[in-house]
C-alpha cells in the first residue's frame, strides 16, 4: 500500500497547486516513464459545501436533499490535482486528455452528510496514442464505500504498432429521445470557479489558443453532469445503485449548441451529447441499473 497523504475536513490549498502545475518535468516521459503508487486521503468532508447549490444551478441539477451524482467528484478534486503535481509524478498536467469516466453509486449521497474519500493512482498501460492510468477515487460514508470513479487520462506519445492507415469512424446510432443544450461562453469560467478545475483551454478563447483549440472548450466533466441533470428528471429514471460511463469525444467549443439523445431500456439507457447538426458526438455513454 502506498503511503497516503491526509487531510482533515479540508481539502489541500488550490492556489500554489495551480503554481506547481506549470512548473516544467525534469525528464521527458519516456517508454520506461512509470506512474508512481500515491494515495491521498480526505477525511470528514461535509457534503453540503458553500459551492454545492451554484454546481447544481451551473450544471442543471434540481436542489434537493441529495447531492448530484457527480458531485463526489467535485469534493475530490483537489486531491486529484494534489496527485498529479507531486515532484515523482513523471507526466506534465497540462499535457494530459481526459479520455472515459466511469461512476458508480451504490446510493444516494445525502446533502449533508460527512464523507471520507481517498485518491490513488493506478492502471498504467500503453496504448497506440501514448501512455494511460487510471485516478480511482472512492466514497465512504461511515466506513461503507457508497460511491466510486474511475476517470482514465491519455499522455501522447508516439505510437508502436500503430496502423498506418486512417480508421474509419463507427457507425452514429440517433436515439429516439433528444433535448437541445446550450453552453453559453462563460460556462468553462462558471464551473472553473466551482469545481477548482481552471486548466486555460476552458477559460478564454486567448487561452485555448495557446493550446491549439480556436475558441474555449467546456469541461468533460460538466457536459457529463448536465447530461445526467436532464436524464435524471425523464420519465423512467432509477433512483436505485447505478453505474455511469462515457467516453469524451470530440471537444464542445463556447460558446455553442448541442443537443442530448438517449434511449431507454429495462436495464439501462444510452445517451450521448451530439453537436448541433447530430453528425458527431461530443460524448457518449452508458446508464446501468445496478
Amino acid at each position: 500500500m502506498p503511503d497516503s497523504l491526509v487531510y482533515h475536513s479540508a481539502p489541500p490549498a488550490l492556489l500554489p497547486l495551480y503554481g506547481k502545475a506549470l512548473l516544467p518535468k525534469q525528464h521527458k516521459p519516456g517508454e520506461q516513464t512509470r506512474i508512481p503508487d500515491l494515495q491521498a486521503d480526505l477525511l470528514g468532508i461535509a457534503t453540503n459545501t458553500p459551492a454545492l447549490k451554484t454546481y447544481q444551478r451551473i450544471c442543471g441539477f434540481k436542489p434537493g436533499s441529495r447531492a448530484p451524482i457527480t458531485w463526489p467528484h467535485i469534493l475530490a478534486f483537489p486531491l486529484h490535482l494534489k496527485l498529479l503535481t507531486e515532484k515523482s509524478f513523471p507526466l506534465p498536467l497540462l499535457g494530459l486528455v481526459h479520455l472515459r469516466n466511469t461512476i458508480i453509486q451504490h446510493r444516494p449521497v445525502s446533502a449533508g452528510e460527512n464523507l471520507d474519500i481517498r485518491v490513488t493512482l493506478g492502471n498504467q498501460r500503453r496504448t497506440d496514442r501514448g501512455m494511460e492510468f487510471d485516478l480511482i477515487t472512492e466514497a465512504r460514508a461511515a466506513g461503507k464505500l457508497i460511491w466510486e470513479e474511475t476517470s482514465t487520462n491519455l499522455f501522447r506519445m508516439a505510437g508502436q504498432g500503430a496502423s498506418g492507415g486512417s480508421k474509419n469512424p463507427p457507425q452514429l446510432d440517433h436515439y429516439p429521445f433528444s433535448e437541445a443544450i446550450k453552453a453559453p461562453e462563460s460556462i468553462g469560467r462558471q464551473y472553473a470557479k466551482v469545481s477548482g478545475d481552471r486548466n486555460p483551454i476552458h477559460m478564454h478563447a486567448l487561452s485555448a489558443r495557446a493550446f491549439g483549440f480556436p475558441r474555449a472548450i467546456a469541461h468533460g466533466m460538466w457536459s457529463k453532469a448536465h447530461a445526467l441533470a436532464l436524464l435524471e428528471q425523464q420519465e423512467g429514471w432509477q433512483s436505485g445503485p447505478v453505474k455511469v460511463s462515457c467516453q469524451f469525444k470530440k471537444p464542445l467549443f463556447l460558446p455553442g449548441t448541442a443537443q442530448l439523445n438517449w434511449r431507454t431500456g429495462a436495464d439501462g439507457w444510452d445517451y450521448q451529447i451530439l453537436n448541433a447538426k447530430g453528425d458527431a458526438p461530443h460524448l457518449t455513454g452508458r446508464i446501468d441499473w445496478l
